[in-house]
């Protein structure tokens, strides 16, 4: 792991100058950072994972820092547009830091693979049946995958449930297979495929589908950390974070953005890895859902010394294996620069870094309010996209920040007058400051 995630005055520096310090934290040789310029995968490389391909398009891959994980600095690779987003990520870890970092635990890599058996007469006594015979599927399904089974994998069970739907009740059979370092969906796909004739017959009915569910409820990661009272900002912040949670786990409405802002961390890191972000957003809201409503998934409170305590436990379906992980240049990278051996670290280190996105978050909801932070980070974004320089860029976020204005037409008068090299007006009358996204 890295030998110190705290890399003093990293945002700071050139993109060539955060190579070289991200080299010496890992280890990592020079080579290794060739794979994630934007040569390095082409529309070539590009066709072999998609279909119709004309083109790649590139997100910003940056890192982390200051995360220590059960002990272990780690730097946490990142893939997002969102100004904001890992250097928020980046100040909570700081704040978890005195007190140890995160702390971090996982189940067993069990996904589940869904057969759904329909026309069955008596759906009580098929449930029975197919019981009754678990061991012989069991065994067809780890006939499938030998290897995995070998590296102690494969069906660990199965479970038959009857679901009432409007036309009918199903006899929806769930194959529970341990997947290791997979993200697992192609093998427990596979084996969900080979067993539903069986299964058809067992159950004296017919298979329909036979896929495997992003509800992945058995796969769990967890993460837990104590921010410090005072790095936050003192009682009264603690106190306000927890009214601002307290909200998110009463009102969906809420609880959508707070658990959006949770994501933020998560997917990035998904990403940056080349894991699928859609299965592990599909795991995440579907365990939201709690007792019939959603709510957050991470929870708060404060522990005896006044501190804040965060936990955030969800499914985690990533692995070091197969798609993307091994075909894309960056995703290699990303995980080489993240020092993971097995899909469970992996797994951890996204879920801690979504625990402090939210932090961050929360935080920055209970004291200044999102646009100073996240509006100054945008802004920047604003210049360049109205045709400013690196230097004119400069100048005009520190503008907009005195003025609280993150206007677009703001940016393009400002642009305009350096260039004619006319005194830009105070900032007074400058117009309305703009709403933006809560985090």
């Amino acid at each position: 792991m890295a030998e110190n995630s705290r890399i003093a005055g990293f945002r700071n520096m050139s993109v060539n100058d955060r190579r070289s310090a991200v080299a010496e934290a890992t280890g990592l040789d020079d080579g290794a950072f060739a794979q994630i310029d934007a040569t390095a995968f082409g529309p070539e490389q590009a066709a072999n994972l998609s279909e119709n391909v004309f083109g790649v398009f590139s997100l910003p891959l940056g890192t982390a820092t200051n995360f220590t994980i059960n002990g272990t600095d780690v730097l946490v690779p990142m893939a997002t547009e969102e100004a904001s987003v890992i250097a928020a990520a980046s100040n909570a870890a700081r704040m978890a830091r005195p007190q140890g970092g995160f702390s971090t635990s996982s189940t067993q890599p069990i996904m589940q693979a869904q057969i759904q058996l329909i026309n069955v007469a008596d759906p009580h006594a098929a449930r029975s049946r197919i019981l009754e015979h678990q061991d012989e599927v069991i065994d067809l399904a780890n006939a499938q995958d030998p290897k995995l089974v070998e590296v102690g994998g494969g069906v660990k069970g199965l479970d038959v449930r009857l679901v009432e739907a409007k036309s009918a009740t199903y006899v929806v059979v769930h194959l529970h297979v341990d997947v290791r370092d997979a993200m697992g969906a192609n093998a427990v796909n596979t084996m969900a495929e080979a067993v539903s004739g069986s299964l058809a017959a067992i159950a004296q009915g017919d298979a329909l589908l036979r896929i495997l569910t992003n509800k992945a409820d058995l796969r769990l990661s967890r993460a837990r950390a104590v921010f410090d009272k005072e790095m936050l900002g003192g009682s009264e912040v603690v106190d306000n974070i927890l009214h601002a949670y307290e909200l998110a786990a009463a009102d969906p409405y809420r609880a959508a953005t707070h658990n959006k802002g949770i994501m933020n961390g998560i997917s990035a890191v998904v990403l940056a890895t080349g894991n699928d972000t859609r299965a592990v957003e599909a795991g995440a809201h579907s365990h939201a859902q709690a007792d019939g409503r959603y709510t957050s998934l991470s929870t708060f409170e404060k522990d005896a010394e006044g501190n804040l305590v965060g936990n955030l436990e969800m499914p985690m379906p990533v692995g070091l294996v197969g798609g993307a992980t091994k075909v894309h240049p960056a995703a290699r990278t990303a995980l080489r620069i993240a020092e993971v051996s097995t899909a469970k670290d992996l797994a951890e280190i996204i879920v801690a870094t979504g625990l402090a996105q939210n932090l961050a978050a929360l935080r920055v909801l209970a004291t200044e309010g999102v646009q100073r932070g996240h509006m100054s980070l945008h802004a920047k974004n604003l210049a360049v996209s109205a045709g400013a320089t690196a230097e004119e860029a400069t100048a005009i976020v520190e503008r907009l920040i005195a003025e609280k204005s993150f206007r677009f037409d703001r940016v393009q008068a400002l642009l305009a007058e350096l260039r004619s090299g006319a005194r830009t007006p105070d900032a007074q009358g400058t117009g309305a400051q703009s709403s933006g996204g809560q985090k």
